[in-house]
């Protein structure tokens, strides 16, 4: 199966548009999951939080058909560097006691996420097919 951007969109969407509706009505399934407790500041955060994963998953979705492009090149860029250093921060919290390993599971999605993207951002680069097809 050829890993395109429509399909790593769709999975994008998909999976921020659950973790939105997660961290809007039941945030302490993942809060409790990692070891932290639902105070009411980390439920303001949260739900702030929650609405820019629903953000970013509508544009996900809304550009899964988007043709490469300067602007579909600044969405890959953007969550690039969104999911790299949030899989950078669990793994910190992670090493500073903070969370337990349970976040290593989001670490694990950030990863694929910024793996993925970085993949079909490239193929879609024609400077790098250019080189590609030396």
């Amino acid at each position: 199966m050829k890993l395109t951007f429509r399909t790593v969109a769709i999975l994008i969407a998909l999976s921020f548009f659950a973790l939105a509706l997660t961290l809007m009505f039941t945030p302490n399934l993942l809060l409790a999951d990692w070891g932290l407790e639902n105070t009411l500041s980390v439920g303001v955060i949260c739900r702030r939080a929650a609405a820019l994963f629903a953000g970013i998953a509508v544009m996900f979705f809304l550009a899964r058909n988007a043709e490469p492009s300067a602007a579909r090149s600044a969405l890959i860029n953007g969550l690039v560097v969104s999911c790299f250093l949030l899989a950078a921060l669990g793994g910190l919290e992670l090493a500073l006691g903070h969370v337990t390993p349970r976040i290593l599971v989001a670490v694990f999605i950030e990863v694929v996420f910024t793996l993925a993207l970085l993949h079909v951002g490239r193929a879609a680069d024609p400077v790098t097919q250019m080189h590609l097809d030396r």
